[in-house]
């Protein structure tokens, strides 16, 4: 206590990023953590008091030599790894011509995947078909995954007459219903408790489906994350709750979404079985999302993940990355690559070679500016058409009100 009594305090402080513009990045060097290193428990028996290890730890499967290995190898064959690795690419290859059209003015707003490819790639094919998918906006790539028409998604994202949402959401906010692929929102991390909703809705009906929802680090620091993890606990619905830790939100750094040791063991003070994730391992994510699917389906609850990875490109079209980190910061993190880790893996497998990959990306290439080119003949954002006016009074009531019927014909439509 100081004289008259006042007491002393320390100022807060605010977290700052490790690394700005100007210094050189730093993570560590490779990864410590080897595939070898934790266990798998029995998915059906296992308490969150088992996932002590994994949730501090980092589940992996490639190892720095390309190998897989360790208890977590789903040992998938080789037709289903190359599966994966061309997912992956028509995902980036499709981030990387929708942003160059985004900056000639053929698109109005875009975000990109880049760097993060595998998370919803590889968990979605760890999923059943039917399984519900509640993304934020990072995982567009689930919809490859189910067969959706690259079309449609650019009749979306352009906002024309084929635009299947028409015009409610901003672009590459997609929505589509035979997928099972819920819309995705703006208002970040309404999804997780949403999520949650529904697989408790499943349970209810004793549907066998599951539900897998994703937040990014920044939006864990929302109360809708604890809201889900909270009714996740009490009710063990059949759900897959997934914070993406790509290390910033925005131009935010992750430090400021949580003052503990990392966002995987938040999961275990809820009692929940919880991982932490290589999230540039293709292998470890459809592994541990497998793993998190045969518990939900045997009644056993919800499974909290960690997916650490890195974000390497900017928050979305509007964003300029290098005024508030290192410009090659990217480089720097261990996790690599998740399209190059592949495949390197499937070359080191023996089934598959770099004459292979650049034939297939030529030709997914190809099919994303034709599947372009065929969208806007339906209309494009400089010249459309557009959805009608009509349209806001379509698709929102089973009975249209009185009041809104006497809008619309005062629309005359």
């Amino acid at each position: 206590m100081t004289e008259g009594g006042k007491g002393t305090m320390e100022p807060y402080t605010v977290p700052t990023a490790p690394f700005r513009p100007g210094d050189e990045a730093d993570f560590g060097g490779p990864w410590k953590e080897q595939p070898g290193d934790l266990s798998r428990p029995d998915p059906v028996t296992c308490e969150a008091s088992e996932t002590h290890d994994h949730a501090h730890g980092l589940v992996r499967v490639l190892g720095d030599d390309d190998t897989a290995s360790g208890a977590w190898n789903p040992e998938l064959d080789a037709e289903t790894l190359i599966k994966g690795l061309e997912l992956m690419m028509r995902l980036r290859i499709f981030d990387d011509r929708m942003i160059k059209m985004q900056r000639t003015g053929k698109l109005s707003f875009y975000m990109r995947s880049l760097g993060e490819e595998a998370i919803a790639i590889a968990q979605t094919m760890a999923l059943d078909d039917t399984d519900w998918i509640f993304p934020s906006y990072r995982q567009p790539g689930a919809q490859f995954v189910r067969g959706r028409d690259m079309v449609s998604m650019i009749c979306h994202c352009i906002g024309n007459t084929e635009d299947n949402i028409r015009g409610r959401q901003m672009p590459v906010h997609y929505s589509w219903k035979e997928g099972y692929f819920i819309s995705i929102s703006s208002p970040v991390g309404t999804q997780f408790s949403q999520a949650v909703g529904v697989a408790m809705a499943s349970a209810y009906k004793g549907d066998d489906q599951a539900t897998i929802t994703w937040v990014g680090d920044g939006t864990s620091a929302q109360g809708d994350y604890h809201y889900g993890l909270n009714f996740a606990s009490v009710f063990k619905p059949p759900v897959i709750l997934n914070v993406v830790n790509n290390q910033w939100a925005i131009s935010t750094h992750r430090n400021v979404a949580t003052g503990g040791e990392n966002f995987a063991a938040r999961g275990l003070a809820y009692g929940i079985p919880s991982f932490r994730v290589d999230g540039n391992d293709f292998l470890a994510l459809y592994s541990v999302t497998k793993w998190a699917r045969e518990r939900a389906r045997a009644g056993k609850g919800a499974t909290h993940i960690e997916v650490y990875t890195y974000r390497a490109g900017g928050h979305s079209s509007s964003d300029d990355p290098s005024i508030y980190r290192p410009g090659d910061e990217s480089e720097c993190w261990p996790g690599g690559d998740p399209v190059d880790r592949l495949k390197k893996h499937l070359i080191e497998i023996g089934a598959w070679t770099e004459k292979k990959d650049e034939k297939l990306a030529q030709q997914i290439d190809d099919e994303v500016m034709a599947a372009y080119k065929e969208a806007c003949t339906f209309g494009d954002l400089a010249n459309g058409p557009y959805p009608p006016a009509s349209t806001i009074f379509t698709e929102v009531y089973e009975t249209v009100p009185w009041h809104v019927q006497e809008q619309r014909e005062e629309l005359g439509k």
